[in-house]
């Protein structure tokens, strides 16, 4: 299947309810959940955690798959961490996280998929600082389905990445892309998950 056939969504289900989050997934058409968290679970939105998702979405005839040992953005091993913050640049040099993105491709011929993650705001999580730049630079069309249901692509979410790092004007000496591989690693060690969480 041609790369232009199987776009891959994002989405971040926040605080929604459950009801709120299964109008945004039909109102973008996907047709099957990719959780891409390292674990799970949530304290504070419990119908997230994966047998109450699992259920919710099956009943809405929604596939669901856990990926988030492949491509979770909270990895166990120490070699993965920068200063402290996960270094995604690391988690996709690995052959696990190409592994898992195969899959995702596998499955992304079939169905329409969506990542999911916690965040909101698609700037401020792995789905798309890691996961997302890396279906991209394959050439796979990625869009971020926003909480008010309006979806972005990528190449936009790099136009607002490069504002909010402050990156927008050109540089003599750094071409866009050389600065948008700047604003990803800026954001990321503002983002990322910290190293010294990783025993809790």
């Amino acid at each position: 299947m041609a790369d232009d056939q199987r776009e891959v969504l994002t989405i971040g289900h926040s605080s929604h309810s459950m009801e709120r989050f299964l109008e945004l997934l039909r109102g973008a058409g996907v047709t099957a959940v990719a959780d891409v968290r390292s674990a799970p679970y949530s304290r504070h939105v419990p119908q997230f955690n994966s047998d109450p998702i699992r259920t919710a979405l099956r009943g809405a005839g929604v596939a669901y798959a856990h990926l988030g040992k492949e491509l979770g953005g909270r990895p166990r091993d120490p070699s993965h961490y920068r200063s402290g913050v996960v270094d995604y640049e690391a988690i996709a040099a690995t052959p696990a996280f190409r592994s898992g993105l195969q899959r995702l491709l596998d499955g992304a011929a079939t169905h329409r998929v969506a990542l999911m993650c916690a965040e909101a705001d698609p700037l401020e999580c792995h789905r798309c600082l890691l996961i997302a730049r890396a279906l991209a630079a394959r050439g796979v069309p990625v869009r971020h389905v926003l909480a008010d249901g309006v979806t972005t692509t990528q190449a936009e979410i790099e136009d607002e990445l490069l504002r909010r790092t402050h990156r927008t004007d050109d540089d003599l000496f750094l071409t866009r892309a050389e600065r948008v591989a700047v604003a990803y690693k800026e954001q990321a060690m503002k983002v990322g998950f910290s190293d010294h969480d990783l025993a809790s």
